[in-house]
């Protein structure tokens, strides 16, 4: 019998809106997903995370990134296309969050591709859903890369 890996799965959440970003860590742990959490503020600080530099220097890499699509001084859609576009970032799982059903369209017409929607104020049991099934994905691929 297989058994599950002990590393907690990696999630960057960039929320700028406090209230929001502590529902969104609420259904993560009332959901019970083994997750490590880090929380930044803006997309510009969402950069320096994924590229590990200046107080980000020792972070580990995300395995999932949720994110606001409106964000100060850069918005959401501009962080997802530099993800997308750089190779050692493009295969992170992004989950949107927004509050409007205009963030979908507008991702869809600039072709950024992301792993899930989810409407704010986040629905609990969808978004435990959501998470639990990349987490499944994730860990998948991790046992796959380890026997592999």
């Amino acid at each position: 019998m297989s058994q599950e890996p002990s590393r907690k799965m990696e999630i960057l959440l960039v929320e700028d809106n406090m209230e929001d970003a502590n529902v969104t860590i609420q259904a993560l742990r009332q959901g019970k997903v083994p997750c490590r959490l880090t929380l930044v503020c803006d997309a510009e600080e969402a950069t320096r995370f994924l590229h590990r530099e200046g107080e980000f220097a020792r972070v580990p890499a995300p395995d999932l990134i949720l994110l606001d699509m409106l964000l100060p001084k850069k918005e959401g859609n501009v962080l997802l296309a530099e993800v997308r576009a750089e190779e050692e970032l493009k295969d992170i799982p992004v989950v949107v969050l927004t509050g409007s059903l205009v963030h979908r369209a507008l991702l869809r017409a600039e072709e950024l591709h992301v792993d899930g929607f989810m409407a704010k104020p986040v629905d609990l049991k969808k978004f435990v859903e959501v998470v639990k099934s990349l987490r499944r994905s994730w860990l998948t691929e991790l046992v796959l890369t380890a026997v592999g």
